[in-house]
């Protein structure tokens, strides 16, 4: 009964505390490892411009453009979502390795000391860099924990600080979750963490989640476009639709469902107030490299077949321009072009 009463009190007051926040994650996990899929949505006040390119393997890139910073050359193709054609939200590359960054205004950084030799990651490469480098969240994992570096960033939208935090899931249905807590860096490791939204910490969030299994989704679920009700609502969805005797499109459909239970009507407002609302969702299809992608205002969902194209090194950056994305649907890899990187914003 105690434990109970500190979990409610927990979950009542983060309940109470934490605003409304953008962006939800969610894993799906068949019962073998055969369809691996990640969902998200990204959430925000105003249009966040997003493009697609697709990388292929052999490119030479820096974390930084000066100062103490990692060089490497990619071993893996990827594609990428980018935003302001300046910034990775979030990819997958040819190992079926995906990674997300949604925001948490909580998140505390990293910070390199002035004068120190410690490498510096600007967020708006730090996905590519993971991509780029790694094909499992063990290797993700261990590569952090001998390797502690410093994190900067533009800011965008007119002066928003992008404060982030991250999940990496592999083909196995792992997942690593990635936080920074007043300058330190958390690692949560698991394949039954299958759900991320915002704030507050993950910690804590989970204690909000225990809390709601207590009552029971078939039972009421939390219906406001909280960060905790979101996770509540994808945790519980996610875990509740079919993983046996399911085919990997229907599983895409199902996955696009789960987005739809925790997404925010494009354009909410409650009293003439813009509110964070859904810009976005991407699936991330591990198995098969597929990355599908669908606009809140548009009706199709079209995806890039990873399988399909040249990843090898020398091959071209292609990238997908989103302006006309009102007619793509399907398969849109013959609507990609050849292209110059983007610009980090660094």
């Amino acid at each position: 009964m105690n434990r109970f009463k500190s979990i409610f009190l927990c979950a009542a007051a983060l309940l109470c505390a934490v605003p409304a926040m953008p962006c939800s994650r969610v894993v799906f996990r068949g019962d073998s490892t055969d369809i691996v899929m990640v969902g998200r949505t990204l959430d925000w006040t105003s249009p966040i411009p997003t493009d697609i390119y697709v990388y292929p393997a052999g490119m030479k890139k820096q974390s930084m453009d000066h100062g103490p910073r990692f060089t490497w050359t990619s071993k893996y193709g990827s594609t990428l979502a980018v935003g302001y054609d300046g910034g990775v939200t979030e990819g997958m590359n040819d190992q079926g390795l995906a990674m997300n960054g949604l925001f948490c205004n909580v998140s505390e950084y990293t910070v390199a000391p002035k004068g120190s030799d410690m490498p510096v990651m600007s967020l708006s490469v730090l996905v590519s860099y993971f991509l780029d480098n790694f094909s499992t969240v063990s290797e993700v994992r261990s590569w952090l924990e001998e390797n502690p570096f410093g994190i900067t960033g533009a800011t965008f939208d007119g002066g928003t600080v992008s404060l982030l935090h991250w999940a990496v899931t592999d083909r196995s249905g792992n997942t690593l979750i990635m936080e920074y807590d007043k300058g330190k860096l958390n690692l949560y490791e698991g394949k039954e963490y299958q759900t991320l939204t915002n704030n507050p910490m993950f910690p804590q969030m989970l204690a909000v989640n225990d809390y709601w299994k207590t009552v029971g989704g078939e039972n009421f679920l939390p219906g406001s476009v909280r960060s905790s009700d979101r996770f509540v609502r994808g945790n519980y969805f996610i875990h509740h639709i079919p993983a046996v005797d399911v085919t990997a499109d229907q599983t895409v459909a199902n996955v696009i469902g789960v987005l739809g239970a925790v997404a925010v009507p494009y354009q909410y407002e409650v009293d003439g107030t813009p509110r964070m609302s859904t810009q976005w969702r991407s699936v991330s299809d591990l198995n098969r490299n597929r990355y599908y992608f669908r606009f809140s205002d548009a009706l199709g969902v079209f995806y890039i077949d990873m399988a399909k194209l040249d990843l090898r090194p020398g091959a071209p950056v292609l990238k997908l321009n989103t302006k006309y994305h009102n007619e793509f649907f399907g398969n849109v890899n013959k609507l990609l072009k050849h292209s110059k990187p983007f610009n980090p914003m660094w």
